[in-house]
């Protein structure tokens, strides 16, 4: 397995600021510290002489939170790739979440032979029981003793019920967890159908995490979509194309770019290309399916920044589609999602005519005022 990498953390971080890469922050400061510490802590636990006699310390992770565009997801990636010494996975929780129900599902669907091929033997002289949380919990542990989630946010109630059991069982094992939030734990799926059942999952944060506020006075994100220019055509012309890509890379800065999975009504909806709190989606991606709105409601409450290329001239030949772009932009605008846009055509020329342009006309006017400096700024 790998050595730990060098530069470190701190050192890297301190590369970026010299370079002008990224700007100098109190928060971010504090953050990056306590990731240096861990780092440290988990490197120590590592230690030969400690695997040779079986002495394993707790670690206790790290909760990042704050407000969008304050360096997390840029903060959790340096961690991530300084970090080699250890099994370790970086994913987007909703999509850690939709594996865990998908091996729920397989667990209960199999016989013992095969429950023994795909989750392995529970130890010597014991059985899994019927529960399927035990078998998962050690499956992933064998695989991932360092779990780094980006954007944690519980949302569904069918996360919320086994999260605590699930956390209980992956702890028992060691694992560690480093996790970004744009929330602090205690505000996790607050007002939540049956919240009860998450209570004890963020009793475990907090006392197998150190919960660090990352809440500067200046959000990145938003001073480079400033003054910028958010819908750009046509798809055509390369300059459209350049500017719009240019964008989606300043935006994304020092953020890795990963597949998503949202789960709506226990059906699961990919994207290609996400990068901590902003979504990058082709027009038939996210209208082309049969996507309803309860799944764009979800794409509005996930991200904060969307970013949609390939939008064609709508027309009653493309109608369903274009009522799912009308629904999208319904939940994008009322969400207050930061928008932008690779289209075929302006905003008013985007279904010229024909059954149904009168009623886009509506689409078309918060589609101007979500591309406005007014929209922009207090948006997200």
């Amino acid at each position: 397995m790998a050595e730990f990498s060098m530069p470190n953390i701190r050192s890297e971080y301190k590369r970026l600021l010299k370079s002008g890469e990224i700007k100098p922050d109190a928060a971010q400061k504090s953050a990056i510290e306590a990731l240096v510490v861990l780092e440290r802590r988990i490197r120590q636990s590592r230690a030969t002489w400690r695997r040779l006699l079986g002495i394993q310390p707790r670690v206790c992770g790290l909760y990042l939170w704050g407000p969008p565009g304050r360096g997390k997801s840029m903060m959790m990636d340096l961690f991530y790739n300084n970090i080699k010494k250890i099994t370790r996975r970086r994913v987007h929780f909703h999509a850690f979440m939709a594996e865990v129900h998908h091996n729920i599902r397989l667990w209960r669907e199999s016989d013992a032979r095969t429950r023994r091929i795909n989750f392995g033997s529970p130890g010597f002289a014991r059985k899994w029981g019927d529960d399927p949380i035990a078998p998962v919990a050690k499956l992933i542990a064998d695989q991932t003793q360092l779990l780094c989630f980006d954007e944690l946010q519980v949302t569904d109630i069918a996360d919320a019920t086994i999260l605590s059991r699930l956390f209980e069982a992956l702890f028992a094992r060691k694992v560690i967890l480093v996790a970004t939030s744009n929330r602090p734990p205690d505000d996790l799926y607050k007002d939540g159908l049956n919240r009860e059942h998450i209570l004890p999952f963020i009793a475990m944060i907090k006392a197998r995490t150190q919960v660090v506020e990352v809440a500067g006075p200046r959000d990145f994100r938003m001073d480079r979509l400033r003054g910028a220019k958010t819908w750009f055509c046509p798809s055509s012309d390369p300059e459209a194309v350049a500017g719009f890509n240019v964008l989606w890379s300043d935006m994304k800065h020092l953020m890795t770019e990963m597949e998503c999975v949202l789960t709506v009504n226990e059906r699961k909806i990919r994207f290609a290309r996400a990068a901590g709190p902003m979504l990058r989606a082709t027009f038939a991606e996210l209208c082309g399916a049969a996507n309803g709105p309860a799944d764009y409601l979800a794409v509005a409450d996930r991200f904060t920044t969307v970013f949609v290329e390939h939008v064609p001239v709508l027309s009653p030949a493309n109608r369903n589609e274009a009522r799912r772009f009308v629904t999208l932009i319904d939940a994008l605008y009322e969400a207050g999602v930061r928008t932008v846009i690779l289209a075929d055509a302006e905003p008013a020329q985007l279904y010229p005519a024909g059954d149904g342009a009168f009623e886009f006309e509506r689409t078309v006017s918060r589609l101007e005022e979500m591309r406005s400096e007014d929209y922009v700024n207090r948006a997200g």
